[in-house]
């Protein structure tokens, strides 16, 4: 992609999120001058251990972009199968094939309701977080009460 194309894409996706974001979900460059470091700001999904949660993630765009998915990390801790204590994430969309699932047809706003999507439905047979996906798996009350802990330490500025 030409280089002033992938500005131009990005540029469109972001200002998109201004006139209209899916629900609970902001996105903006963190400096004005470019569109390569984004900051999102995702709440957590409703009727799930993260629904007062607001999470701070920042997203990388590649050179290469929309060839190559974004790098997405949690800047804020969660408590999940699929992110681990770094905030790296595990999800097929930020791969790319053979093992991923990335396009260059995916938006960033696909990206962030899918992103979205796994808080409210963790995979615990693709995890970062062996430990957290066992517990999901053996005693999902437990996980919920620890993922719900979690983010009213981290995520709810108490």
């Amino acid at each position: 992609m030409i280089p002033g194309a992938r500005i131009a894409r990005i540029s469109r996706e972001v200002k998109n999120f201004e006139r209209k974001s899916p629900w609970g979900i902001s996105c903006r460059p963190q400096t004005e001058d470019t569109y390569d470091d984004l900051l999102v700001t995702l709440l957590g999904p409703k009727e799930t251990p993260y629904e007062r949660g607001i999470f701070n993630i920042t997203v990388k765009i590649p050179d290469k972009y929309p060839f190559e998915p974004p790098l997405m990390k949690f800047n804020t801790p969660i408590y999940h199968p699929n992110i681990d204590k770094g905030g790296r994430i595990c999800m097929d969309l930020l791969k790319m094939p053979p093992k991923g699932a990335w396009v260059p047809t995916i938006t960033l706003e696909t990206l962030l309701v899918s992103l979205q999507t796994l808080l409210a439905n963790p995979n615990p047979d693709d995890p970062l977080m062996i430990d957290i996906a066992n517990e999901y798996k053996s005693d999902i009350q437990k996980f919920m009460e620890n993922a719900r802990k979690h983010t009213e330490m981290y995520a709810t500025g108490r």
